[in-house]
């Protein structure tokens, strides 16, 4: 176990400490600390949806329990939305970071909201969802189709576990100052089959910047859940190297 890392992996829009059920026991078995938090309002927190909800407040989820937990030199990995996260954390405390993963993440800039990053279509279709489904308060929980799940096993596995994402958190701005993952280590990894579209633009942002690892995976969206193996190897092939 002392020769060990540790991982706090954050989850996406929608999903909950649940998705990385996977992951998270592949990596104990080979002697790691693991951490899956939730973020408020979502998964078994979902009963604390409300328009409050920030990308400052999923920052404050994530931080609080490295501080809570007093980790160090921690893997921090955030998946799509998560990634949001992941970058606020890593200008709060630097200095307990080993390593920021981003898996097929969305990345906003300084002071930007994930909205300002998607298509306008997507942003328009999912600003219509959440004014019909709950009044605009809330995103409804598309398909597991949706993340590239398509075992016949893991598609109920997922539906019955997604929430509604509060719908604050794409539209309130990003709450960092200096460059996207604070100049430490950092990876993103492409998940390529099939490919988030939703996410393109972002890629081709990261392929042109300095300083970033890339990696890719051939599964879908959901890595944790329908490549659990080849994505523990990965996150383990990262943190060593870092």
């Amino acid at each position: 176990m002392s020769d060990g890392l540790t991982y706090v992996l954050v989850h996406g829009a929608w999903h909950g400490g649940w998705c990385w059920v996977r992951v998270a026991e592949i990596l104990r078995a080979r002697g790691h600390r693991v951490f899956t938090p939730t973020c408020t309002g979502l998964g078994e927190r979902a009963h604390l949806l409300s328009r409050d909800i920030t990308l400052d407040t999923f920052v404050h989820d994530i931080a609080g329990v490295i501080v809570a937990e007093e980790l160090t030199d921690v893997v921090l990995v955030g998946h799509s939305f998560g990634g949001l996260a992941i970058s606020g954390v890593a200008e709060a405390m630097p200095e307990r970071l080993r390593h920021l993963v981003y898996l097929d993440a969305l990345i906003a800039q300084a002071g930007r909201a994930p909205f300002d990053g998607l298509p306008p279509d997507v942003v328009a279709a999912r600003r219509r969802a959440a004014a019909e489904s709950s009044g605009g308060l809330s995103l409804p929980p598309p398909p597991a189709a949706a993340f590239g799940v398509l075992d016949p096993a893991d598609v109920p596995w997922v539906e019955r576990r997604l929430t509604p994402h509060p719908l604050s958190t794409y539209e309130s701005r990003l709450p960092i100052r200096g460059p996207v993952g604070n100049d430490l280590p950092r990876t993103y990894v492409d998940c390529t089959t099939p490919s988030y579209a939703t996410l393109d633009g972002v890629k081709a942002w990261v392929r042109r910047q300095p300083g970033w690892g890339w990696q890719e995976l051939a599964t879908g969206h959901d890595a944790m859940v329908s490549a659990p193996g080849p994505l523990a190897d990965l996150l383990v092939e990262l943190g060593a190297g870092a």
